[in-house]
């Protein structure tokens, strides 16, 4: 049986990766995991001058209030920020973490739009070294509810 021990969850603060918070933090209430969230700041950009960045407590305190309002307040969960590429720093965390499984959100963006953005799920799917559990909004509700029906049959 695989043992989830540690859950990574990063945030980007949209609906898609709150859906996922909400099934992170189900499943490590079934596993008795430890849930981390991870918050990737972007890089400061600048134009003519240098750019202040916003300083970690203020990307601390946003987390904090996407925590408050998703109520999963009976699981322990650790904030992680870090800065530059998404993709690159979710994977860097997960192995500094030992993460067993890595939940997130996708945008599910296809054809011009994902050729031009790129996927930092797709990225997180290729090269982590653990299994990654992609969800939309809807579907991870649906999932999660699915994980409570079954803790509760058990």
């Amino acid at each position: 049986m695989y043992e989830v021990r540690t859950i990574l969850c990063p945030m980007d603060f949209s609906a898609h990766s709150r859906a996922a918070l909400s099934l992170a933090a189900s499943l490590a209430r079934d596993h008795d995991a430890r849930l981390i969230v991870v918050h990737v700041m972007p890089p400061p950009l600048a134009y003519d001058e240098v750019a202040t960045p916003l300083p970690y407590s203020f990307y601390e305190a946003k987390v904090r209030d996407e925590l408050e309002g998703s109520g999963i307040d009976d699981v322990p969960v650790a904030i992680t920020l870090v800065e530059g590429d998404p993709a690159g720093e979710i994977l860097r965390v997960a192995e500094e973490t030992s993460a067993d499984l890595i939940v997130m959100g996708t945008h599910g963006r296809t054809g011009l739009s994902r050729a031009l953005m790129g996927s930092v799920a797709e990225t997180v799917l290729r090269k982590a070294g653990c299994p990654v559990l992609t969800v939309k909004g809807r579907a991870a509700m649906q999932a999660r509810d699915a994980c409570s029906r079954l803790s509760m049959v058990s």
